[in-house]
Parts: C-alpha cells; structure tokens; sequence
C-alpha cells in the first residue's frame, strides 16, 4: 500500500482503489459503520426486551418482523452490490434506452445542471459513489458499440430507493398504529363504565327486563335511516361523511360490544372486550408492518409504468386516499347494516339491543380483506412519500422526474390527509368493526390459555398418530377395542377442550 503516485498525475481521487487508500481511513470509515450497525442492533434488542418485559407479544412479534425486513433488504443490498459489475456489463443497442424512459431526454443537459446546483445533492451525492467501481461496464459496452443495460450509478439509485421505501414504509406504519392506538385509548372509559354498569346490575338480578321500542334506543336513531334506505345510495352517501366526524359513539361501541359477546361468549357477560380489541390490533399490526409479495410486484409495476407523459405519479398519488375513502365507508355501512337489520325485524326489544355479526356483511364474507386493503394503502402512502423525498435528495427540486411543479403540494397534501383519515377514522373503525364476523381472533384467549391450546392439539395430532399405528398393529380380531379406545381418546379430548375454555371464560382476557 505504500507505492504509487508516480503515474504522471493520471489518476484521481475517484478512482483510487482500496490498494492505494491510507489503512487509516479504510479501519476508521469500517469502524465508524459497525458502531452505528450494533448501536442499531442493540436498540432493537433493548426494545424487544422492554416489550417483553411487559407481556406485550403482539408488538414484539412485530418488532421481529420489522427485523425479517431489514434482513431482507440486507440481502437485497448484498445483491446489488455483489452483481453490480455484472449488471453493467450486460450491453444492449443504443436505440432501446430511447422507448419508456421516464424524463424526455432532451432535458438531459438540463437536468444535469440543475442537479449539480441543488442543496438536496450537495448534501447526498457524495454517497453517489458508494458503489462505484469506474466505468469499466461503460467502457466494455462502448468497445462493442453499445451502452451498458443498466449503469453503475442507476443501480446505486435504485438501491437507494428500495432502502428509502422499505424504511418509510415501517416508520409510517409504526406512527399509523401509535396515533390509531391513541385515538382508540379514549374508549376504555366506555368499557370501564359498562363494567360498572353491569356490576350494578348483578346486585340486582331479579328485576324483571323492561321492553322498549327499538326506535328508543340512541344506537337506531342514529344508524336507522329508514325501511329498505340501509342498503340504498342512501345509506352509502351518509356513511362516507359519517368517517370524516364522530365516527364512533358510545352507543356503537356498546351495541357492537353486546353483539360479539352475545355470539362469542354469552356465559360471561364482564368480558372485557376492550382489552381484546386492543390484543387483536396490536396482533395485526405485525401483518400490517411487513412487506408483502404482492405490494413489491406493485412497486415493480410503477417503475414499469413511470413513463414520461403519462403522469402516472400524479394519478397513483390519489389511489391510497381513494381506497381508503372506500374501506371507511364500508366499515361506516357495516354498522349500519347492523341498525337495520335489529329494526327492519324487531319492533320492541326486551332488554337490551342485541346485533347479529355476520361474515355476510364484509365484501366477499371475507373480514380479512379489510386489513389487505389496509396495508395496501399505508404502503402506497408511504410509497408516494419515500419517492417524492428519494427524487428531492437524488436528482433535485427540478428533476423531470418529480412531475409538473403545480401537483406538488396537492400531492403532499393528500398524503397528509391519508396519514390522518387512516389513524384517526379508518383504523379505529377496523378494529371494532372487524369483529362483527362469525368468528373470534385467538386473541380472546390469554397468552396461557393459547399456549395450553396449541400444547394440547399437538399432543392430540401426535397421540392419533400413535394410535392410528397401534390400529394397523392390532386390526386383526380387535377391532372393538380399538375403537373403544378412540372413543375415551375424543372423549378426553373434548374434556381438555371445555377446561382450557373454562380457564378462559370466567375472567376477561388480560
């Protein structure tokens, strides 16, 4: 590493290799890098141990698949580096680089001046290199008159833009779910209140229920539009401006919680369906968080797609705000549809208002689609911020890329608003409204009773297997036996069955 510099002055500082660097600056840079990456790491443990620490699973479990993400763009970043040389010596002709590009290369020059004045690039593009080995692709491709498929500096800018997205994508995430958390937090006074109630009425068990006109109660007068309205244009219309105020009411949130406890556990009435509710969101936050296969084939699809003229930028901008409009009004209707379906039926009511949760009122009988569509929009927003912030740091405020100047601020605009609507309306809405189906989450049972159900139908799977062997050893002149035996098994079965729900049921899930 000692000798060099007699070469006539031809090289220059780009183009020293790590041969002829000071072994100063490769340890001190390599040092600087591996601080950082363990400060990282430790933080992610230390977060895992708090959360840990306060039986919070289902947002540990999150953290665990934030870490799988960043593993994955580890591997992808590995790729593209360890491939870089080979990508940009894959050559192609000249004329295919001029079809589907997304500037108009008569602003090349252009572009290239206002890149080199821009503060964003002053700031970010000494990181340009990073990647670079010289121009030994564009050197190969030009000896055989043609151009590289793919440049050195593009795959660092696209490596860059992967990073950016996937990152954006868990910071947003994470503040959808603490500004949706917060906005749910101010229903435990309900629950706490209805406790109370019921607390009250136990005292006094022998009074005899009172009948009441459905049209008395709070929850119909403000759901109930009118007999075959529900279901109309009607219905629709007042349940896409209902999201946007009060999109929720203690009324709401009492009936729906007397519906699903009715239907899911009606032996224990002080089931404590805020905590449930909460265990169950904090669970699909782990599904929401990760990067799906189907939202990268949608990334793939807009760089397809980003050609110059065609405004897709703009027009893709407004897909989350559309989508999410759409699925706040859908959970807005599905309470609806509840209302009318108690007062289209029933004129009186004795006791209290009872709902029916049906899987017949989600689109396709599916509950699941709600939180796909869901984490498709927190992707898509999170996708439209890190391009914009990706374009503003790499090529500049003036970059053609960055689309007409007057749909700039709309576009941020309407990210905003997602963000909001999203945590504010849409979320909380999700997570009451999805469990107005035929089923429970595994949520409702505490993190003992879960594991006592998995111990124990793996234990049942194994002891089938075993006597599914001892059946084919003894089918010869035993067979009453055997079957005798499988009915103690079903039998004793079904018994831990009723005990592990039994530990369940008579308290409320922590």
């Amino acid at each position: 590493m000692a000798g060099g510099g007699g070469g006539g002055g031809e090289t220059t500082s780009t183009d020293i290799t790590l041969e002829y660097t000071p072994t100063w600056i490769v340890a001190a840079v390599c040092s600087v890098i591996v601080i950082i990456s363990l400060i990282f790491e430790r933080l992610l443990h230390r977060a895992g141990k708090v959360l840990k620490k306060k039986n919070q699973k289902p947002l540990f479990d999150a953290l665990q698949k934030i870490k799988e993400e960043l593993m994955l763009l580890g591997f992808i970043s590995l790729l593209l580096t360890v491939f870089q040389s080979t990508i940009t010596k894959i050559c192609v002709k000249e004329s295919i680089m001029h079809h589907w590009l997304p500037c108009n290369r008569d602003t090349l020059a252009s572009s290239t001046k206002h890149l080199a004045a821009d503060f964003f690039t002053g700031v970010f593009g000494g990181s340009r290199r990073l990647l670079a080995g010289g121009g030994g692709g564009s050197d190969h491709c030009a000896k055989k008159g043609k151009v590289p498929l793919l440049s050195v500096e593009a795959v660092h800018q696209l490596h860059i833009f992967i990073f950016a997205l996937a990152v954006t994508h868990v910071l947003l995430s994470a503040i959808t779910a603490v500004l949706g958390l917060t906005q749910i937090n101010n229903w435990r006074p309900w629950e706490q209140k209805i406790q109370e109630e019921i607390a009250t009425a136990n005292g006094d068990a022998d009074a005899p229920q009172m009948f009441k006109q459905v049209e008395q109660f709070r929850f119909i007068q403000e759901r109930f539009k009118g007999f075959g309205r529900g279901g109309g244009l009607y219905g629709w219309v007042h349940s896409f401006f209902k999201q946007f105020y009060a999109s929720l009411t203690v009324e709401d949130y009492s009936t729906m919680r007397l519906g699903f406890i009715n239907k899911h556990c009606p032996t224990n009435p002080k089931f404590n369906f805020y905590k449930y509710m909460m265990r169950a969101l904090e669970a699909d936050f782990k599904k929401v968080v990760g990067i799906s296969w189907y939202l990268w084939a949608f990334v793939m699809l807009f760089l397809l797609l980003n050609v110059n003229g065609w405004h897709v930028y703009f027009w893709i901008s407004w897909l989350p705000l559309v989508v999410l409009l759409v699925v706040g009004a859908k959970l807005e209707h599905i309470i609806v549809e509840l209302a009318h379906e108690v007062a289209e039926k029933h004129n009186a009511v004795e006791g209290d208002l009872l709902v029916t949760p049906s899987d017949d009122l989600f689109w396709f009988h599916r509950p699941k689609i709600v939180l796909v569509l869901i984490h498709f929009i927190l992707f898509q927003n999170a996708f439209e911020i890190a391009y914009f912030f990706w374009i503003l740091s790499t090529y500049g405020f003036n970059s053609c890329i960055m689309g007409q100047k007057q749909f700039l601020i709309p576009r941020l605009v309407i990210s905003v608003m997602t963000q909001l609507l999203c945590s504010y309306s849409t979320l909380p809405l999700y997570a009451i409204v999805s469990h107005m189906g035929n089923s429970f989450k595994r949520a409702i049972f505490d993190e003992h009773v879960q594991a006592g159900l998995v111990g124990w139908a793996q234990n049942a799977k194994r002891n089938k297997g075993k006597g599914a062997k001892a059946g084919e050893t003894t089918s010869t002149g035993n067979g009453g036996g055997i079957q005798m035996r499988s009915v103690h098994r079903e039998a004793a079965a079904e018994r831990g069955t009723a005990s592990l729900i039994s530990q369940a049921s008579p308290s409320p899930p922590q």
